[in-house]
């Protein structure tokens, strides 16, 4: 690469936005200014072309260029893009860069800080030079409307996955002004802690199982399990019923899903002196029976949602083990032939260490025993192979699995929930990025697709926004009623959440 002078002053580029959901705002190479580091503003050249990028090491650390946008009033949030090339190929295939991007704001009378610092996105680098790449760094951050936007792009070489070690060009940076998400529906809002609900839908009726507290606490005795029903499409809900309340223990919604009758089925996890699993039926969601308290060893932490797979029967997914580090993690399946009356309780993995534990997974079966499921991790922080979320397979109608770790990494204990469509069959891998963020984000993928190649996940899209309080928001949980996907979730601060639900198109229905 030929070296050109870098430039010598941070934030001097400032482009006018256009208003939201429109074209996005441009800067280019000539537009930014070096933040950190030593990186090169230079002629990338092939042939008789000639292409001003910033050269990011890729051995390098803490090297990042920067630029300001001026956003417009309308703007709720923004997406920010790279286009990066080389001219360097990757010698072999799988070979992968990391970026992340830095946002601040320039608000009348605050100091400007870096306000929100993005997840470190893992690519994989072409074998062929110059090819160019267009990367999503931040799908949806949400911002204040008018305020000037400050971007900050930074290669992350020491991250595991950037195992591209050679340098690489920054071509220009994409700003693209959003529109707020819609607003979810209230199921409940009283006082306390309402918090982790279930949602299944029976015909065209949604139920909804949640509890509450005093806090983020799963064993005090106030905490009972409640049901509210819908039946306009969350924008209404009956008064609550009580679906479970035994003295001496707090009762929470875990799992559920639909027996082959059509009746719904709902984990309630009772916890006291002693750890209990009590399955429940309804056909209306109001009156709720007892089925079965199995006896399961080892002890679940919890049983996740049910579904239904030919020649088998039911089957939910399980775990268990402590959330401190050490190696009594593991997980695996429950099946029962006679709707949930009985189960049989099978160990997939045992010994596993705290990173390698997929805990409260989603799965869908995808027709002739291949199954698909995503699991949260339980390491809440670090780079690209630290937190992201696992992929768990199976070609075998659930009798063995494949663990892999995908490229979904702006998670922090963000649990997922699947929805497989049966007319386009594509699988939405929902989840909420707790902290810094606090959206509820969708992934949609040709799950036949992705069930080999669990790095290449798509980009995500926001669904809805809720509170950025680390724990006090999220556990997404989904069900659908015809061409709609609904989200029940909660969000809140402190020691007062509310359980809401939001809906979706399914895939192509947008």
């Amino acid at each position: 690469m030929k070296a050109i002078r870098p430039l010598l002053f941070l934030l001097t580029a400032v482009a006018q936005g256009m208003g939201a959901g429109h074209d996005p705002i441009v800067l280019t190479a000539s537009q930014l200014s070096i933040a950190t580091g030593k990186p090169s503003l230079v002629n990338m050249t092939d042939g008789s072309t000639y292409l001003p990028v910033w050269s990011l090491s890729g051995g390098t650390e803490g090297q990042s260029v920067a630029g300001l946008v001026a956003l417009p009033a309308d703007c709720a949030a923004v997406k920010v893009e790279i286009v990066v090339t080389t001219d360097e190929p990757a010698k072999e295939a799988g070979m992968e860069d990391v970026y992340r991007v830095h946002l601040g704001q320039m608000i009348e009378g605050q100091p400007l800080s870096a306000r929100y610092l993005g997840n470190p996105i893992r690519t994989p680098v072409p074998t062929k030079p110059f090819v160019t790449r267009t990367i999503v760094l931040e799908s949806y951050r949400s911002v204040i409307p008018g305020a000037p936007l400050s971007v900050r792009i930074q290669r992350e070489p020491k991250d595991p996955a950037n195992t591209f070690v050679r340098p690489a060009g920054l071509a220009l940076v994409k700003v693209t002004p959003l529109a707020a998400t819609p607003k979810p529906f209230v199921v409940e809002d009283s006082p306390g802690y309402n918090s982790w609900p279930m949602m299944q839908a029976i015909g065209d009726k949604l139920v909804c199982v949640y509890s509450r507290g005093s806090g983020h606490t799963i064993h005090e005795d106030s905490r009972k399990a409640y049901a509210r029903t819908s039946s306009d499409r969350g924008r209404t809900w009956t008064p609550e019923t009580v679906v479970a309340d035994t003295p001496g223990f707090g009762e929470v919604a875990v799992g559920k899903g639909l027996d082959s009758k059509g009746a719904a089925l709902f984990w309630i996890r009772r916890v006291g002196k002693e750890w209990h699993q009590d399955l429940y039926r309804t056909t209306d969601g109001v009156n709720f029976k007892l089925v079965v308290t199995p006896k399961l060893s080892p002890a679940p932490v919890q049983i996740t949602d049910i579904f239904t797979v030919p020649k088998v029967g039911l089957i939910c997914l399980w775990f268990s083990g402590g959330y401190a580090e050490g190696n009594d993690h593991a997980w695996g399946t429950l099946t029962s032939t006679d709707d949930g009356a009985t189960w049989k309780q099978t160990t997939i993995e045992s010994g596993l260490s705290k990173a390698e534990w997929p805990t409260e997974p989603s799965a869908v079966h995808l027709g002739e025993g291949k199954i698909l499921a995503i699991g949260r991790c339980e390491v809440w922080g670090g780079g690209t192979t630290a937190r992201a979320q696992h992929q768990l397979t199976s070609t075998d109608y659930g009798v063995t699995w494949k663990r892999s770790q995908t490229n979904i990494g702006e998670v922090m204990g963000s649990t997922p929930t699947l929805v497989l469509d049966a007319k386009t069959g594509l699988v939405s891998n929902y989840y909420y990025q707790r902290g810094k963020g606090g959206v509820l984000r969708r992934r949609i993928v040709d799950p036949h697709f992705i069930f080999d190649r669990p790095l290449a996940w798509p980009v995500s899209e926001a669904i809805a926004v809720g509170s950025e309080d680390p724990t006090e928001a999220g556990n997404i949980n989904a069900t659908f009623i015809g061409d709609t996907h609904y989200l029940a979730l909660y969000s809140g601060h402190g020691k007062n959440t509310s359980v809401l639900v939001t809906e979706a198109a399914a895939p192509g229905k947008r």
